[in-house]
């Protein structure tokens, strides 16, 4: 299975602005629900062998982001037309059958996407209550092939450092996972 690494957009980076519809409950959820708070916004897609890989650690992990009180949201941005298995319709089937607590959004026009320079399936981000980038990479260190098991170990530590007040270590491992499926301009 090819494997694409995140960008590790830079650290202090600011949430971008946005509202994308919940493909659970239809609401539209925006980027200012969350001020003043820590988010954490992860790109996944339904169809992806490393997200499945971690899926039922990301939903314990969105459970410990609830009691915490650090939001969370999941985004798909893949190109449906060529991806349809990541649809809205199956992205909320999908939510409900892995437990997620979190809003799964679609990202039909794929500009938060691009705004955050996400490139794979799983993509992690953690923004501070004023809306910084402080983490950027890897879930854990598990991968489909690797044997080793899915903890949320780094994404965790990094929640643990925001909640105590401080930062995030700036050593961080990009995540590996399947490439963002861009849209294209053929039929």
């Amino acid at each position: 299975m090819a494997a694409t690494p995140s960008t590790m957009l830079p650290l202090g980076t600011k949430l971008p602005d946005f509202e994308l519809p919940d493909t659970v409950t239809g609401a539209q959820i925006s980027s200012s629900a969350f001020a003043g708070k820590p988010l954490v916004v992860a790109f996944i897609c339904n169809h992806c062998p490393f997200v499945i890989h971690i899926r039922e650690g990301l939903a314990a992990f969105g459970r410990f982001c609830d009691e915490s009180g650090v939001g969370m949201i999941a985004i798909s941005s893949n190109d449906v037309a060529h991806y349809p298995q990541d649809g809205p319709e199956r992205m909320r089937d999908e939510a409900r059958a892995a437990g997620y607590t979190f809003p799964y959004l679609y990202d039909e026009s794929q500009d938060v996407a691009r705004a955050l320079h996400a490139a794979c399936t799983p993509d992690l981000y953690l923004f501070d209550g004023a809306g910084a980038l402080v983490y950027r990479g890897q879930f854990d260190d598990s991968r489909p092939s690797n044997g080793k098991p899915v903890t949320g170990a780094d994404l965790r530590a990094a929640v643990a450092a925001v909640l105590a007040g401080g930062k995030p270590s700036p050593v961080q491992a990009a995540s590996i996972g399947c490439n963002i499926k861009w849209k294209r301009s053929d039929p």
